[in-house]
């Protein structure tokens, strides 16, 4: 008996349902914060890395935890602190002795190699440790020694970043800052959600939550939204965008030249255009939209636009200057098709 192949739009409905699923589990742990967790949501499944921000106590480590529970998959923290040391990351190799007296170096894998990696408050370690982690983001292995290894897939870094503590911490690099896809904003809950908080978590009984999606369901989630598809109309406008952010380009509004240092590169496009795919696929749409690409724009651009000291002394932040783009930057105008008479 031959079962039938199932379409496109079954396999996204069914997309859907599941990604509603994951909602509802990580919600009985995590109250509120909708748009950060679609934003995580979306990361994962094209592959990408997150940067929480947000000040200490939002639960920015449990919900990750969570994710980690509900996704079936190997779960790894790493407090990042100024004494931690690369190989505290990656691995080392150990100098071993066999029964015949023969030494041999064995590698011992670091935390790295697991499915979601937290690196918690990352901008607590020294410029030297937090380069540990780019190979492994951008290649997905980490090379000690002579040696490369690969990492498992699928793999993720979420990495929390305390916005308010200077004191004893070391500001991301700009490469390693690029190789977030969303810069997260986790925002004071609403009055509403923080009583439902305090109500749920001073109670004694513990939440149980199910698995939803093993690690091979993932790696097949990802070339399900990797197949949405991208209209040349899309393209234009994220190129557009992404080149309006910059001061040295012929298209950028004035306020762009006055307020900007320098804005985003090429992998800010990739990125808006892959958000917009995951965000189609989840709510099982076959094709991105305009409205996906500006949804996600605030997350992908914020920490690729650098103000200079004149915006920053007016009071306007990068995300000031992405809401005005979004505003001011019309969509391209859609081709007329003729009908034939």
């Amino acid at each position: 008996m031959s079962t039938k192949p199932r379409s496109l739009g079954e396999v996204l409905q069914e997309f859907r349902q599941q990604r509603q699923r994951m909602q509802e589990e990580l919600q009985k742990v995590i109250v509120g914060q909708t748009e950060v967790i679609e934003q995580i949501f979306a990361a994962i499944f094209v592959r990408g890395h997150c940067l929480l921000v947000g000040v200490p106590g939002l639960a920015k480590t449990l919900m990750v935890s969570t994710l980690a529970r509900i996704l079936d998959l190997d779960f790894k923290r790493i407090q990042f602190t100024p004494d931690l040391m690369p190989s505290d990351i990656t691995g080392t190799n150990v100098l071993e002795e066999d029964e015949h007296g023969r030494r041999n170096f064995r590698f011992v894998p670091g935390p790295v190699f697991t499915n979601i990696l937290l690196a918690d408050e990352i901008n607590r370690t020294p410029p030297k440790t937090q380069a540990a982690l780019l190979q492994a983001m951008q290649e997905r292995e980490v090379t000690v020694g002579q040696k490369t290894y690969p990492l498992p897939e699928p793999f993720f870094t979420i990495a929390t970043q305390n916005p308010i503590e200077q004191e004893g911490t070391y500001p991301l690099p700009e490469a390693q800052l690029d190789r977030f896809m969303f810069n997260i904003k986790v925002d004071y809950p609403s009055a509403e959600e923080e009583e439902q908080i305090l109500a749920v978590t001073t109670r004694s009984e513990k939440v149980e939550v199910h698995k939803v999606l093993s690690g091979k369901a993932i790696l097949n989630l990802q070339k399900l939204v990797a197949s949405v598809a991208v209209s040349p109309y899309i393209v234009q406008y994220v190129a557009r965008l992404v080149r309006a952010t910059r001061p040295s380009d012929p298209s950028a509004p004035s306020y762009i030249k006055e307020w900007v240092d320098w804005g985003a590169g090429p992998r800010a496009g990739q990125f808006l255009i892959l958000g917009g795919k995951a965000l189609a696929a989840m709510d099982g749409r076959f094709s991105v939209a305009i409205q996906d690409v500006q949804k996600i724009a605030i997350p992908v651009l914020r920490h690729r636009i650098s103000t200079n000291f004149q915006a920053q002394a007016e009071g306007i932040s990068p995300e000031d200057i992405i809401q005005r783009l979004l505003r001011e930057i019309p969509p391209p105008a859609m081709p007329k098709f003729e009908g034939r008479g």
